[in-house]
């Protein structure tokens, strides 16, 4: 199935083609070059993004699988084996509405919120009526509350700067995982992976509670805070602020390191790219390397792993592959 073939362009075409990549997408046999033909095939036209989303919707509602919380590159767990019509009639039954951001991000508004959805490599600022504002980083998922006064999301998958202007009657709150946090006149970061979740406070302060409201998961920052939660624990660290800033460097498209170990450089571009970087040599891991990059750049990065600490590196498969 080439994305030449997917690009119809009348409205029920369009749809029967979502519908056969989200069937062809729950199979086993899944590639990452499938992703790069569905990637091709959602980015020719708003359309396919919108059919595509709108039909994922209803096979998460219809199945329970809670897609949104896993990356768009991962198969959805297997469906009963039925022909591609059922879905398109589930389709047809859920009311969804579906626009395209220019940032490459989805928006798709629900009956009962609104999804923001950036790619892997894709960032997307959100202006709140309130003045409020949200960031949305690399391949991450926020819904939002719908309806006056509603000023609470949830950050399914991904990272997210908050700059939060604080109102007592109506607290802003975020979801994450199986924790809350409550603005208190706030600008932070919000990172969930798997079941941690990570908090950075940059201004003002917040509170972060576990949702079964124990008092030993719950805590107010303050800036320069950096909580990290898990299902059962949670440990608060402190930073300088002008470092927490520094890390903020993704809001302008680059990544900034200091003293960073090159296993840590690495896991952090290749949250931004599809072309990966590979550490071969597990001994090499633990050097540290420091500098401001690119963040879809892994050529460079490569290069400069391969100048400053002397390494060898190679494209090898498409990926940047690292070595002693």
């Amino acid at each position: 199935m080439s994305a030449s073939e997917h690009s119809l362009p009348d409205a029920s075409g369009v749809e029967e083609c979502a519908a056969q990549w989200l069937e062809r997408r729950s199979c086993e046999d899944w590639s990452e070059a499938n992703d790069v033909e569905l990637e091709t095939w959602l980015a020719q036209s708003p359309a396919h993004a919108v059919a595509f989303m709108r039909l994922e919707a209803a096979w998460n509602r219809t199945t329970r699988l809670a897609a949104l919380q896993q990356p768009m590159r991962h198969p959805l767990k297997p469906a009963p084996q039925t022909s591609r019509v059922p879905v398109l009639k589930i389709a047809a039954a859920v009311l969804v509405t579906a626009a395209v951001s220019i940032g490459g991000s989805l928006l798709a508004l629900h009956q009962e919120n609104q999804t923001f959805a950036t790619t892997i490599g894709g960032r997307e600022a959100l202006a709140l009526g309130d003045g409020s504002k949200i960031e949305l980083n690399t391949d991450t998922v926020l819904r939002m509350a719908r309806g006056s006064g509603q000023r609470k999301v949830w950050l399914d998958r991904g990272e997210a700067y908050f700059d939060i202007k604080h109102d007592a009657t109506h607290p802003f709150v975020v979801m994450v995982g199986k924790h809350r946090i409550t603005d208190l006149g706030t600008k932070f970061i919000v990172r969930q992976e798997g079941d941690r979740v990570e908090v950075k406070l940059l201004e003002g302060s917040a509170r972060i509670d576990a949702n079964d409201g124990a008092p030993a998961h719950t805590a107010v920052l303050k800036p320069g805070d950096v909580a990290v939660a898990t299902e059962d624990a949670m440990s608060i660290a402190k930073k300088p602020v002008k470092l927490l800033v520094s890390e903020l460097g993704w809001r302008r498209g680059v990544l900034t390191f200091d003293h960073t170990t090159l296993a840590d450089a690495v896991a952090e571009f290749n949250r931004y790219n599809r072309r990966k970087v590979v550490i071969a040599d597990p001994s090499v891991a633990k050097l540290e390397i420091g500098g401001t990059f690119p963040a879809d750049d892994v050529t460079l990065f490569g290069r400069a792993a391969k100048t400053a600490l002397g390494l060898h590196v190679e494209d090898h498969g498409g990926n940047v592959v690292i070595s002693q």
